[in-house]
């Protein structure tokens, strides 16, 4: 019972199936260890001890009243730019310190119809705007391996929270690599799912055409039970696509796992600028594909170097009309002046951290008149030439696979006041937000004593290549299962 905050919701699920433990009792067990360790971590923004008790309850009288879904009493965490009806949603952000959604995001419906507990809102860079959760308007969460540490970003908090054990499984959001970059510094699984596969309503938008919310967790196979809780079309999202849900877990054991599977490695990914221990892990994983049966085929996605660039015009013109909502009128903060103007600029002034202004501002000069075909424009273009990259790979290769992040997680204020540095610790996770596919990380060694994360990229809707790649890695490693020393 004292290790139970280190279950696997798989491994959780059929205890709670066998009649082994109870929600209530799981959900005591990760409230213990986050009273025990977030202190240190500060993984959460708000916790819900009380309402996740309850929850669990409820879930203990649906299973003896033979219900059950794959998440049925199983505690989960929610990044806090998800909407969650009643619970405070801050988005990182002084300019949403107070607010309160009146309606849960589509994925938290979901998962709260499934039975699912939440234990809390975890910590974000705002508007989930950074790379190392040190713009989060609130606190920096500490990586649990090194508390001195980053834990990545946007979804640091997220991450941080499943490898300390405060939770099963949490949810994030990948704009940029906002879910798989925090996974590899944490050393944790982080699965991006294809543009549309899951429904953003609800999700408070940084990036309208990048945006996607996926799983983080300590397995691949519980990432593959919380995609399945989470996809489908949704009516309320006009970009959702109208596709049939696989059974990822089925679908991740069947075939001969990597056996055949050709794995591009591209030659831009293992360039200039990774560190020498990230490179070395990841080459290691490599030769255990190849043990494993897969051919790896060289290839090469020409205009990887216009990634960061492309990103950075396209994310930051979304950012600024996006956030032209919060204007102190309607909801979030509010600064009274005597006039309309003035209270405007003074509310944003105050609400706004240094970063989202930088963002805001870059976007609306790239969106502006006489500016828009040199930038705006021209990115569009760009992005799909580096679509047409992706396009040919998959015509040779049934996944790519590369590093998630060239660096392991870095010390707290070593980038934050070099914005270009801070980005391209994004160089290898942005492409595939741009083209809309899907990718994971999974942990695959460790480097000066951090976790070294490996990604694996696959076409639209390729979920199950890329979990069944995952997933025959696991089994046949233990980097996964490592521990830190909370």
């Amino acid at each position: 019972m004292a290790e139970l905050h280190w279950s696997t919701i798989q491994a959780a699920q059929a205890m709670l199936r066998r009649g082994e433990v109870s929600s209530v009792e799981l959900t005591q067990a990760l409230v213990e260890r986050i009273l025990a360790v977030d202190n240190d971590v500060r993984a959460y923004i708000s916790l819900l001890p009380e309402e996740a008790l309850a929850q669990a309850e409820a879930a203990d009288r649906r299973r003896s009243a033979g219900d059950d879904t794959p998440v049925l009493g199983i505690p989960l965490a929610i990044k806090d730019v998800l909407c969650t009806q009643g619970v405070s949603t801050t988005c990182g952000s002084r300019i949403l310190e107070n607010f309160v959604p009146p309606y849960d995001a589509t994925a938290v419906a979901r998962l709260r119809a499934a039975g699912a507990v939440f234990l809390g809102k975890t910590n974000t860079d705002e508007f989930a705007m950074g790379s190392s959760t040190e713009y989060s308007a609130f606190f920096t969460t500490g990586n649990p391996w090194d508390l001195e540490r980053v834990p990545g970003g946007s979804s640091g908090g997220s991450a941080a929270a499943v490898a300390a054990g405060e939770t099963l499984g949490a949810f994030g959001t990948d704009t940029g690599g906002s879910i798989r970059q925090p996974a590899a510094m944490c050393g944790v699984v982080g699965l991006k799912p294809t543009y549309g596969r899951v429904s953003r309503y609800g999700l408070v938008a940084h990036g309208s055409s990048l945006d996607q919310i996926g799983p983080l967790t300590r397995s691949v196979e519980d990432a593959a039970i919380l995609l399945g809780c989470i996809a489908g079309h949704d009516p309320l999202d006009s970009t959702s696509l109208d596709a049939p849900v696989p059974d990822y877990q089925r679908e991740m054991k069947s075939g001969s796992g990597l056996k055949g599977m050709r794995v591009g490695v591209p030659q831009e990914y293992f360039a200039q600028g990774i560190e020498a221990g990230v490179e070395t892990a990841v080459r290691a994983a490599l030769d255990v594909l190849a043990d494993l049966g897969a051919e790896l085929v060289h290839i090469s996605l020409p205009h990887t170097q216009y990634c960061i660039p492309i990103y950075y015009l396209i994310a930051t013109a979304e950012a600024s009309s996006n956030l032209a909502r919060y204007d102190g009128v309607r909801y979030g903060l509010r600064v009274d002046t005597p006039t309309m103007w003035q209270s405007y600029y003074d509310t944003r002034q105050a609400g706004f951290g240094p970063e989202v202004k930088r963002r805001i501002m870059l976007g609306t000069y790239a969106l502006s008149a006489g500016y828009y075909d040199a930038y705006y424009l021209k990115a569009g273009q760009a992005r799909t030439l580096l679509r047409r990259d992706f396009e040919r790979a998959w015509e040779e290769v049934d996944l790519i696979a590369c590093p998630t992040s060239p660096s392991v997680a870095f010390k707290m204020g070593q980038k934050i006041d070099d914005p270009l540095q801070m980005y391209l610790t994004d160089v290898f996770t942005v492409s595939l937000n741009l083209v809309g596919m899907c990718g994971i990380s999974i942990p695959c060694g460790f480097s000066d004593g951090m976790p070294v994360g490996l990604q694996f990229m696959g076409p639209a809707l390729g979920e199950s290549t890329i979990l069944r790649a995952a997933y025959a890695y696991q089994q046949a490693t233990d980097w996964h299962t490592r521990r830190p020393p909370l």
